[in-house]
């Protein structure tokens, strides 16, 4: 192969390589480090043996989140507060794939599924993503994880039973959550906490990450009246009147985002169950807001 060549053959699979490892990992920092360290492994393979270029990256790059996943899962035992994942920009543009593979795509880079994803092992979670999120072959997948088919199998079972059990139920209909986070909007800007109660769930689940370095609960907040009491006192607080307020599609979904100077101060998205949230999810540590810019 030539130079083009190597490089050309990992630009086709860095977007798949990417998407394997920031589901893996959470973090987009860790999953570039990761993809990093698979183009340098690439580029100094003995690329002759190699007769599917994205099968022997998908292998490096799985390898390589699994290993980094053991290292940072010490990391976030010692997290101040609740952890979410790093929110990423998912609007596909002209590139999108087709209605099914999209949907596949946009939950499996959920808040919700990647929270569940953290209570899984490193191989369990590596199954569950290469097989529902990118339709692997279970053969291709053991190969990877150097396990026998049928040992792949049941870890595939088993991490998939755990993510159902324990993932909130949610209406995936985009249009129907970016009805939500406008009408949440304009009641919680506009001063209406009556209507901003009604946009809830009696039970609904408020859960904020700030890593200790911005003004956020560090305890998941629940029920409606509590929540939205909560999120009125935060839009009429002062300190957010110089915030601009925009909807944009992240990890999956629209997602509210307040910016200064074209910089994300905070997050909000939500989840729907029959027209009403019931689950919001908030943002604020600045080191997972810092790849996020606006202009």
């Amino acid at each position: 192969m030539t130079a083009d060549t190597v490089t050309d053959l990992f630009e086709e699979n860095r977007a798949v390589l990417t998407g394997v490892a920031y589901r893996m990992l959470g973090r987009v920092a860790d999953a570039e480090d990761v993809v990093q360290e698979a183009w340098l492994r690439w580029s100094a393979a003995d690329r002759e043996d190699v007769r599917e270029p994205r099968a022997f990256l998908v292998r490096v790059t799985t390898r390589l989140a699994i290993d980094r996943l053991r290292h940072v899962q010490s990391r976030r035992e010692a997290y101040v507060g609740p952890w979410l994942p790093e929110p990423v920009v998912t609007a596909y543009g002209p590139s999108a794939p087709d209605t099914a593979e999209r949907a596949v795509l946009a939950d499996s880079v959920s808040f919700a599924v990647l929270v569940v994803l953290e209570s899984l092992s490193p191989p369990e979670r590596a199954v569950f993503v290469l097989r529902e999120a990118f339709g692997f072959p279970y053969a291709e997948i053991a190969t990877t994880l150097d396990r026998s088919e049928a040992a792949v199998r049941q870890l595939a079972g088993r991490a998939r039973r755990h993510v159902e059990e324990r993932k909130p139920r949610y209406d995936v209909d985009p249009a129907v959550r970016r009805d939500l986070t406008e009408r949440f909007l304009a009641a919680a800007g506009g001063g209406d906490l009556e209507e901003l109660l009604a946009l809830l769930a009696p039970d609904v689940r408020l859960v904020s990450d700030s890593g200790g370095k911005a003004k956020a609960p560090r305890r998941v907040i629940e029920t409606a009246d509590k929540v939205g009491r909560f999120l009125f006192a935060v839009a009429h607080d002062p300190g957010t009147t110089n915030l601009e307020a925009r909807i944009v599609e992240l990890n999956g979904g629209p997602a509210l985002v307040l910016t200064l100077d074209g910089k994300a101060d905070t997050v909000f998205q939500v989840e729907a169950v029959g027209g009403v949230i019931q689950s919001a999810y908030i943002i604020r540590n600045p080191d997972k807001l810092a790849g996020l810019t606006f202009t």
